[in-house]
Protein backbone atom coordinates (compact mmCIF):
# COMPACT_ATOMS: atom_id res chain seq x y z
CA UNK A 1 0.00 0.00 0.00
CA UNK A 2 0.94 3.62 -0.60
CA UNK A 3 -0.17 6.97 0.76
CA UNK A 4 1.14 9.82 -1.17
CA UNK A 5 -1.43 12.37 0.79
CA UNK A 6 0.94 13.93 3.00
CA UNK A 7 4.05 14.41 0.62
CA UNK A 8 4.81 17.47 -1.12
CA UNK A 9 7.01 16.80 -4.24
CA UNK A 10 9.28 18.47 -7.00
CA UNK A 11 9.27 18.71 -10.37
CA UNK A 12 12.16 17.56 -12.63
CA UNK A 13 11.82 20.08 -15.78
CA UNK A 14 10.54 22.98 -17.12
CA UNK A 15 7.47 20.34 -18.49
CA UNK A 16 5.85 17.12 -16.92
CA UNK A 17 7.11 13.65 -18.41
CA UNK A 18 4.97 10.82 -18.94
CA UNK A 19 6.59 8.94 -16.08
CA UNK A 20 6.09 12.08 -14.00
CA UNK A 21 2.16 12.37 -14.41
CA UNK A 22 1.66 8.98 -14.31
CA UNK A 23 3.51 8.76 -10.54
CA UNK A 24 1.44 11.79 -9.50
CA UNK A 25 -1.90 10.88 -10.78
CA UNK A 26 -1.21 7.01 -9.05
CA UNK A 27 0.01 8.60 -5.57
CA UNK A 28 -2.47 12.05 -5.34
CA UNK A 29 0.56 13.87 -3.62
CA UNK A 30 -0.66 16.72 -1.58
CA UNK A 31 1.23 19.24 -4.10
CA UNK A 32 4.31 20.32 -5.48
CA UNK A 33 7.10 22.48 -5.47
CA UNK A 34 8.79 24.42 -8.46
CA UNK A 35 12.52 25.61 -8.53
CA UNK A 36 14.33 27.74 -11.13
CA UNK A 37 15.29 23.93 -12.97
CA UNK A 38 10.54 24.37 -13.39
CA UNK A 39 10.45 28.03 -14.90
CA UNK A 40 11.59 28.91 -18.80
CA UNK A 41 8.80 31.36 -19.52
CA UNK A 42 6.05 32.61 -17.82
CA UNK A 43 3.79 31.00 -20.20
CA UNK A 44 4.84 27.89 -19.61
CA UNK A 45 5.42 27.90 -16.11
CA UNK A 46 1.63 28.69 -15.69
CA UNK A 47 1.04 25.62 -18.45
CA UNK A 48 2.85 23.88 -15.81
CA UNK A 49 0.61 24.46 -13.11
CA UNK A 50 -2.46 24.27 -15.11
CA UNK A 51 -0.99 20.74 -15.85
CA UNK A 52 -0.24 19.76 -12.34
CA UNK A 53 -3.77 21.04 -11.04
CA UNK A 54 -5.28 18.50 -14.14
CA UNK A 55 -3.65 15.69 -12.75
CA UNK A 56 -5.01 16.31 -9.08
CA UNK A 57 -8.69 15.12 -7.66
CA UNK A 58 -8.37 18.17 -5.35
CA UNK A 59 -6.82 21.36 -5.90
CA UNK A 60 -3.18 20.87 -5.02
CA UNK A 61 -0.49 22.84 -2.84
CA UNK A 62 1.65 24.60 -5.58
CA UNK A 63 4.36 25.91 -3.74
CA UNK A 64 7.66 28.11 -4.15
CA UNK A 65 10.20 29.56 -2.25
CA UNK A 66 9.93 33.47 -3.48
CA UNK A 67 11.48 35.62 -0.93
CA UNK A 68 12.84 38.32 -2.75
CA UNK A 69 17.13 38.77 -3.02
CA UNK A 70 19.22 36.01 -3.76
CA UNK A 71 16.31 33.45 -2.96
CA UNK A 72 13.99 34.57 -6.15
CA UNK A 73 12.95 31.16 -8.43
CA UNK A 74 11.26 33.37 -11.53
CA UNK A 75 14.59 35.39 -11.71
CA UNK A 76 14.89 34.26 -15.06
CA UNK A 77 11.52 35.54 -16.46
CA UNK A 78 11.16 38.71 -14.09
CA UNK A 79 12.67 41.23 -12.07
CA UNK A 80 13.93 40.48 -8.52
CA UNK A 81 12.14 41.87 -5.49
CA UNK A 82 13.92 43.78 -2.88
CA UNK A 83 15.19 41.16 -0.33
CA UNK A 84 14.05 41.08 3.70
CA UNK A 85 18.00 42.82 4.41
CA UNK A 86 17.21 45.61 2.31
CA UNK A 87 13.44 46.31 2.85
CA UNK A 88 14.29 46.08 6.71
CA UNK A 89 17.27 48.76 6.50
CA UNK A 90 15.13 50.84 4.52
CA UNK A 91 13.02 51.42 6.97
CA UNK A 92 9.63 52.03 4.85
CA UNK A 93 6.61 49.89 6.06
CA UNK A 94 5.00 50.81 3.12
CA UNK A 95 7.70 49.11 0.67
CA UNK A 96 7.77 46.57 2.73
CA UNK A 97 4.04 45.92 2.09
CA UNK A 98 4.21 46.60 -1.80
CA UNK A 99 6.87 43.69 -2.23
CA UNK A 100 4.47 40.73 -0.53
CA UNK A 101 1.69 42.60 -2.37
CA UNK A 102 3.46 42.65 -6.08
CA UNK A 103 5.53 39.16 -5.25
CA UNK A 104 1.38 37.91 -5.00
CA UNK A 105 0.46 39.60 -8.40
CA UNK A 106 3.51 37.38 -9.96
CA UNK A 107 3.50 33.98 -8.30
CA UNK A 108 -0.67 34.01 -8.99
CA UNK A 109 -0.53 34.08 -12.08
CA UNK A 110 1.71 32.06 -12.36
CA UNK A 111 -0.69 29.25 -10.75
CA UNK A 112 1.50 29.28 -7.07
CA UNK A 113 -0.70 29.45 -4.46
CA UNK A 114 1.45 28.94 -1.29
CA UNK A 115 5.15 30.51 -1.04
CA UNK A 116 7.60 29.37 1.56
CA UNK A 117 8.08 32.55 3.05
CA UNK A 118 8.70 35.12 5.03
CA UNK A 119 11.56 34.08 7.00
CA UNK A 120 11.49 34.57 10.79
CA UNK A 121 14.73 33.47 11.89
CA UNK A 122 16.60 35.90 13.70
CA UNK A 123 19.99 36.96 12.11
CA UNK A 124 22.08 35.35 15.21
CA UNK A 125 25.69 35.44 13.35
CA UNK A 126 25.30 37.70 10.42
CA UNK A 127 28.81 36.57 9.12
CA UNK A 128 28.17 32.89 9.65
CA UNK A 129 27.44 30.64 6.37
CA UNK A 130 24.48 28.85 7.90
CA UNK A 131 22.21 29.60 4.10
CA UNK A 132 20.83 32.48 5.74
CA UNK A 133 22.77 35.41 4.19
CA UNK A 134 20.45 38.04 2.43
CA UNK A 135 17.50 35.79 3.94
CA UNK A 136 16.74 37.71 7.26
CA UNK A 137 14.67 40.70 8.39
CA UNK A 138 17.41 41.30 10.89
CA UNK A 139 18.25 40.41 14.44
CA UNK A 140 15.58 41.62 16.71
CA UNK A 141 12.15 40.44 17.15
CA UNK A 142 10.17 43.39 16.71
CA UNK A 143 11.70 44.11 13.75
CA UNK A 144 10.73 40.66 12.05
CA UNK A 145 7.57 41.04 13.73
CA UNK A 146 7.08 44.70 11.49
CA UNK A 147 8.41 44.25 8.34
CA UNK A 148 8.03 40.15 7.80
CA UNK A 149 4.78 41.14 9.43
CA UNK A 150 3.35 43.39 6.39
CA UNK A 151 5.14 41.55 3.30
CA UNK A 152 2.95 38.65 4.41
CA UNK A 153 -0.36 40.28 5.35
CA UNK A 154 0.04 41.34 1.86
CA UNK A 155 1.41 38.49 -0.01
CA UNK A 156 -1.78 37.07 1.91
CA UNK A 157 -4.26 39.81 0.45
CA UNK A 158 -3.30 39.01 -2.89
CA UNK A 159 -4.25 35.29 -2.57
CA UNK A 160 -1.48 33.65 -1.60
CA UNK A 161 -0.92 31.66 1.43
CA UNK A 162 2.50 32.37 3.54
CA UNK A 163 4.39 29.49 5.11
CA UNK A 164 6.89 31.10 8.28
CA UNK A 165 10.39 29.13 8.44
CA UNK A 166 12.74 27.70 9.52
CA UNK A 167 11.04 26.98 13.19
CA UNK A 168 12.34 26.85 16.27
CA UNK A 169 15.52 28.79 15.10
CA UNK A 170 17.48 28.14 11.73
CA UNK A 171 19.05 31.90 12.17
CA UNK A 172 20.52 29.83 15.43
CA UNK A 173 22.74 27.12 13.10
CA UNK A 174 25.98 28.00 12.22
CA UNK A 175 26.44 25.68 9.38
CA UNK A 176 24.60 25.10 6.59
CA UNK A 177 21.78 22.08 6.25
CA UNK A 178 21.80 22.05 2.59
CA UNK A 179 25.23 20.17 3.40
CA UNK A 180 24.76 18.83 7.01
CA UNK A 181 23.19 19.00 10.71
CA UNK A 182 23.82 22.18 12.22
CA UNK A 183 23.53 22.31 16.21
CA UNK A 184 22.71 24.49 18.54
CA UNK A 185 23.12 24.77 22.36
CA UNK A 186 20.18 26.92 22.73
CA UNK A 187 17.82 26.06 25.60
CA UNK A 188 14.05 26.10 25.36
CA UNK A 189 14.00 29.33 27.39
CA UNK A 190 16.30 31.20 25.13
CA UNK A 191 13.94 30.13 22.61
CA UNK A 192 11.06 31.58 24.30
CA UNK A 193 12.77 34.99 24.94
CA UNK A 194 13.73 35.97 21.30
CA UNK A 195 13.27 33.11 18.53
CA UNK A 196 9.61 32.23 18.93
CA UNK A 197 8.21 35.84 19.23
CA UNK A 198 7.61 36.38 15.77
CA UNK A 199 5.52 33.03 15.76
CA UNK A 200 3.59 34.04 18.14
CA UNK A 201 2.74 37.54 17.53
CA UNK A 202 1.99 37.09 14.06
CA UNK A 203 0.43 33.43 15.03
CA UNK A 204 -3.75 34.36 13.69
CA UNK A 205 -2.18 35.61 10.16
CA UNK A 206 0.51 32.71 9.75
CA UNK A 207 -0.84 29.59 7.16
CA UNK A 208 1.69 27.48 7.78
CA UNK A 209 5.19 26.78 9.89
CA UNK A 210 7.99 25.49 8.28
CA UNK A 211 10.39 23.20 11.07
CA UNK A 212 14.31 23.65 10.28
CA UNK A 213 16.65 21.01 9.94
CA UNK A 214 19.11 22.17 13.20
CA UNK A 215 19.41 19.76 16.23
CA UNK A 216 18.93 21.37 19.51
CA UNK A 217 20.26 18.67 21.73
CA UNK A 218 19.19 20.85 25.00
CA UNK A 219 15.73 20.26 23.96
CA UNK A 220 16.19 16.87 22.15
CA UNK A 221 19.20 14.82 22.41
CA UNK A 222 17.88 12.49 20.02
CA UNK A 223 16.37 14.35 16.55
CA UNK A 224 16.72 17.66 14.79
CA UNK A 225 13.55 20.17 15.48
CA UNK A 226 12.20 18.67 12.00
CA UNK A 227 12.21 15.01 13.12
CA UNK A 228 11.37 16.14 16.94
CA UNK A 229 7.86 15.41 18.50
CA UNK A 230 9.42 17.16 21.44
CA UNK A 231 9.30 20.22 19.60
CA UNK A 232 6.52 19.69 17.00
CA UNK A 233 3.57 18.07 18.84
CA UNK A 234 4.78 19.17 22.76
CA UNK A 235 6.94 22.60 21.98
CA UNK A 236 4.96 23.81 18.80
CA UNK A 237 1.48 22.26 18.61
CA UNK A 238 0.35 22.24 22.04
CA UNK A 239 2.60 24.62 24.23
CA UNK A 240 2.39 27.16 21.47
CA UNK A 241 -0.95 26.48 20.15
CA UNK A 242 -0.12 26.16 16.75
CA UNK A 243 -2.56 23.01 16.73
CA UNK A 244 -4.22 24.18 13.72
CA UNK A 245 -2.00 25.19 11.47
CA UNK A 246 -0.38 23.17 8.98
CA UNK A 247 2.97 22.37 9.82
CA UNK A 248 5.97 20.28 7.08
CA UNK A 249 9.22 19.66 7.23
CA UNK A 250 12.18 21.77 5.36
CA UNK A 251 13.32 19.55 2.29
CA UNK A 252 14.28 15.85 3.09
CA UNK A 253 16.75 15.64 0.48
CA UNK A 254 19.18 18.13 2.38
CA UNK A 255 22.01 16.41 3.26
CA UNK A 256 21.19 17.11 7.18
CA UNK A 257 18.46 14.62 6.68
CA UNK A 258 19.62 12.87 3.72
CA UNK A 259 22.90 11.53 5.19
CA UNK A 260 21.29 10.71 8.54
CA UNK A 261 18.08 9.17 7.44
CA UNK A 262 16.98 7.73 4.39
CA UNK A 263 14.39 7.68 2.52
CA UNK A 264 11.48 6.07 4.03
CA UNK A 265 12.68 6.55 7.54
CA UNK A 266 12.77 9.99 7.49
CA UNK A 267 9.05 10.61 6.31
CA UNK A 268 7.50 8.19 8.97
CA UNK A 269 9.60 10.06 11.66
CA UNK A 270 8.22 13.41 10.31
CA UNK A 271 4.52 11.98 10.61
CA UNK A 272 5.61 10.74 13.50
CA UNK A 273 7.07 14.29 15.16
CA UNK A 274 3.70 16.05 14.16
CA UNK A 275 4.61 16.97 10.61
CA UNK A 276 1.79 17.24 8.44
CA UNK A 277 4.03 17.30 5.04
CA UNK A 278 7.07 15.56 4.26
CA UNK A 279 9.07 17.82 1.52
CA UNK A 280 10.78 15.62 -1.45
CA UNK A 281 11.77 18.45 -3.68
CA UNK A 282 14.62 16.35 -5.68
CA UNK A 283 14.51 12.74 -5.56
CA UNK A 284 11.00 12.43 -6.52
CA UNK A 285 12.34 8.73 -7.38
CA UNK A 286 12.13 7.68 -4.16
CA UNK A 287 8.06 9.23 -3.58
CA UNK A 288 6.54 5.61 -3.46
CA UNK A 289 9.07 4.56 -0.75
CA UNK A 290 7.99 7.71 0.83
CA UNK A 291 4.44 7.10 0.27
CA UNK A 292 5.02 3.22 1.92
CA UNK A 293 5.76 4.62 4.81
CA UNK A 294 3.03 6.91 5.44
CA UNK A 295 0.65 4.21 4.65
CA UNK A 296 2.75 1.96 7.67
CA UNK A 297 1.69 4.89 10.18
CA UNK A 298 -1.08 4.32 12.18
CA UNK A 299 -4.09 5.35 10.82
CA UNK A 300 -5.24 8.37 13.90
CA UNK A 301 -2.05 10.26 13.06
CA UNK A 302 -2.57 10.49 8.74
CA UNK A 303 -5.81 11.40 9.48
CA UNK A 304 -5.04 14.04 11.62
CA UNK A 305 -2.36 15.50 9.40
CA UNK A 306 -4.81 14.90 6.29
CA UNK A 307 -7.94 17.04 8.24
CA UNK A 308 -5.36 20.18 8.35
CA UNK A 309 -4.38 19.41 4.84
CA UNK A 310 -7.62 19.82 3.87
CA UNK A 311 -8.25 22.36 5.92
CA UNK A 312 -5.60 24.44 4.23
CA UNK A 313 -6.47 23.55 1.17
CA UNK A 314 -9.87 24.84 1.52
CA UNK A 315 -8.04 28.32 2.10
CA UNK A 316 -5.85 27.97 -1.43
CA UNK A 317 -7.45 30.07 -4.52
CA UNK A 318 -7.28 29.04 -7.74
CA UNK A 319 -5.15 31.23 -10.31
CA UNK A 320 -7.19 34.06 -12.13
CA UNK A 321 -6.89 33.53 -15.99
CA UNK A 322 -3.57 34.59 -18.01
CA UNK A 323 -3.17 37.67 -19.07
CA UNK A 324 0.01 38.86 -20.74
CA UNK A 325 -1.22 42.48 -20.46
CA UNK A 326 -1.73 42.24 -15.85
CA UNK A 327 1.85 40.08 -16.29
CA UNK A 328 3.77 43.01 -17.56
CA UNK A 329 1.90 45.21 -15.23
CA UNK A 330 2.93 43.12 -12.32
CA UNK A 331 6.65 42.91 -13.48
CA UNK A 332 6.50 46.51 -14.13
CA UNK A 333 5.61 47.49 -10.04
CA UNK A 334 8.09 44.55 -9.33
CA UNK A 335 10.94 46.17 -11.05
CA UNK A 336 9.97 49.62 -9.86
CA UNK A 337 9.82 48.65 -6.63
CA UNK A 338 13.30 47.26 -7.24
CA UNK A 339 14.81 50.46 -8.49
CA UNK A 340 13.86 52.28 -5.05
CA UNK A 341 15.41 50.17 -2.67
CA UNK A 342 19.17 49.90 -2.27
CA UNK A 343 20.11 46.29 -2.47
CA UNK A 344 22.42 45.26 0.33
CA UNK A 345 25.88 43.42 -0.69
CA UNK A 346 25.53 39.83 0.62
CA UNK A 347 28.87 38.06 1.88
CA UNK A 348 30.25 35.03 -0.61
CA UNK A 349 27.37 32.26 0.24
CA UNK A 350 28.80 28.72 -0.62
CA UNK A 351 25.09 27.67 -0.03
CA UNK A 352 22.71 26.09 -3.00
CA UNK A 353 20.03 27.36 -1.71
CA UNK A 354 19.63 30.35 -4.29
CA UNK A 355 20.75 27.81 -7.31
CA UNK A 356 18.20 25.85 -7.33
Amino acid sequence: MMDGSLLILGIAGTELTPAEAALFRKLQPAGYILFTRNIATATQTRKLTDDLRELSSELPIIAIDQEGGRVTRTREIAPVAPSAPALAAFGNMTKSAEAGAFTGDLLRLLGINLNFTPVLDLDHFPETQNALRGRCWGRDPQRVIDHAGLWNRWLRKRGVAGCAKHFPAGGRAQSDPHHDLPSSPATLEELLREDVIPYTALMPELDAIMLAHVEFPNIDPHFPASLSPRIVRRFLRDQLGFDHHLVLTDDLDMGAIATRYGRGPDVKLAIEAGNDLALICHRTDTAEVAATAIAGLPHWMVSDARERVEKFRRKLHRPPAWSEEKWQSACDAVAKLAAEIPEHATAQTSSPVADY
